[in-house]
């Protein structure tokens, strides 16, 4: 078995501290590392940083570490579905650094390709800006956006072989492919492990260079955050 293939949660989280930044893959409910988060919860560090696109919802995802209150800080874009996380932010429990969309993903991406910084035009003149730097390029003013990185990265992958080659299916990519670059140590729990050479080399997203620990999903709830349906259906 390949040394980075790891039995259980629990062993894949092992360095973890408090106080230590995060990155978390997923888009709302969508490609989140369920099972990692869980096992995070479980250990108990508190102080954690989290860069995540959300916060899931109230009593999943990332929500479970906000009920027991191990993250001080969010990173993150949108906090729409999560009650507590409004409630802690209202309430000043938790710091929330809001971020547009597009610019949290290019940050998280600059952060892994070791870009320190970059400029764009999205939130110039608005709060987002407000004691940043701004440059003014070929007559329109850009806002300098520092690029993003973690001591670890939780991810969520369809499939990976044994070096760690990732394969995200459909939505489920999302944010997990920029996030696992980013991290000083990235996790990936995935729903199937194949061994190395069985991947089609032009499918993998992710290169196992990225991706330094796996574990097979032992259970995957893939809960929808909100269903809507027609009238009549």
């Amino acid at each position: 078995m390949s040394k980075k293939v790891y039995e259980t949660a629990d062993a894949a989280l092992e360095g973890i501290q408090d106080n230590m930044t995060l990155l978390v893959g997923g888009f709302g409910l969508c490609g989140i590392p369920e099972n990692l988060i869980r096992a995070l919860r479980d250990t108990g560090k508190k102080g954690l940083t989290c860069i995540s696109n959300n916060a899931g919802v109230d009593d999943f995802g990332l929500g479970l570490l906000l009920q027991t209150r191990q993250i001080s800080k969010m990173i993150s874009s949108y906090v729409g579905e999560n009650d507590t996380f409004e409630k802690q932010f209202l309430n000043g429990e938790l710091s929330v650094e809001f971020n547009p969309q597009g610019t949290l993903a290019e940050r998280v991406r600059a952060g892994g390709a070791g870009i320190p910084a970059f400029f764009t035009a999205t939130g110039v003149g608005t709060q987002i800006a407000e004691g940043k730097e701004v440059r003014n390029f070929d007559g329109r003013d850009y806002v300098m956006e520092t690029g993003l990185t973690g001591d670890f990265a939780l991810v969520k992958a369809w499939k990976a072989d044994t070096f760690g080659n990732l394969v995200f299916r459909k939505t489920a990519r999302n944010f997990n492919p920029m996030m696992a670059t980013a991290g000083k140590i990235t996790v990936a729990e995935v729903e199937e492990i194949v061994p190395m050479g069985d991947l089609d080399p032009d499918s993998i997203h992710t290169s196992g260079v990225f991706v330094q620990r796996i574990i097979k999903a032992p259970s995957l709830e893939k809960r929808i955050e909100r269903r809507t349906v027609s009238e009549g259906a």
